[in-house]
Order: structure tokens, then sequence, then C-alpha cells
């Protein structure tokens, strides 16, 4: 029995070591969206997202004016596509995130850098649900600002 008990303890230690958890896959399926952004890859920008998702950003307008603009994901995959590999980077801070069930709510402050250059930074307010067993992003919404980035 004891020998039993130590090979049961030890598989599950082995277990608990490489279960990864809520938290680090709703992490994951957020990276994966960066990941397609630096290797301008559409198709993983397009598989991070849920068939319905929104995608905005809140900013100024050339008068000044704040705006807040909607894009289609199919659009946003395009854009990145067009970009040369390795020329998007968007280095995100992990903040709170929160899940209950299939709902996660992720705020990650960042800074982009456009081919090694800082262009902007903000923060990204993420809502994923989980469906079929995966995280998918279902609302982003982010603040862009040139200023105050350093």
């Amino acid at each position: 029995m004891k020998k039993i008990s130590f090979v049961f303890i030890l598989c599950m230690g082995a277990y608990s070591t490489f279960a990864q958890t809520a938290e680090d896959s709703v992490k994951a399926a957020i990276n994966k969206l960066f990941d397609g952004m630096k290797t301008s890859d559409p198709a993983i920008i397009t598989a991070s997202f849920s068939d319905s998702a929104i995608l905005q950003s809140i900013g100024m307008n050339r008068e000044g004016k704040m705006v807040i603009r909607t894009d289609k994901v199919s659009m946003f995959a395009e854009s990145v596509a067009k970009a040369p590999k390795g020329a998007l980077d968007e280095r995100i801070e992990f903040g709170s995130v929160k899940i209950d069930g299939a709902l996660a709510s992720v705020w990650t402050p960042y800074k982009f850098y456009y081919n090694g250059q800082l262009s902007h930074c903000g923060a990204n307010s993420f809502q994923l649900v989980r469906v079929n067993g995966q995280w998918k992003i279902q609302y982003l919404i982010d603040t862009r600002r040139r200023q105050g980035c350093e």
C-alpha cells in the first residue's frame, strides 16, 4: 500500500508541475495573438479570436478629438500579414486576470514597437470566452497614445 501511495504522490507531483492553470491558459491565448503579430501570420491572428469577436481602439484623431474605431478581425489579420516579419512587436505586461467559468477578463499595459522603434503605448482590455475547451478573444479594446510611454 505504501508503494502505491508513493507512486500516486510522485505522479501527482509531476502532473502539477506540467499542468497549466486557468490563468496560464488565458495568458497563452493572448500571447498567441502577439506571436501572430510578430510573425505576420494572419492564420494565427484569426485563430486567436472567436467567430463573433469585436476589436476597438480608443485614440485621438487629427483634430485632437477622442474617437473609438471598430475593426473586423479579418481586416486586422490582413493588415498584419502585410507587415514584414518581426516588424510588429507589442510588448505587454499582464495586469489583472479574472476568470469565472468560461469568461476571462484581462488588463495588459503595452508598448508597441515598429521595426524596433517605439511607436505608441496604452492598455489592452481583453474579454475571452472558453469555446470547445480553448480560450478565444471575444472583445478587445485598447487605448493608444504617443506621449508618456517611457
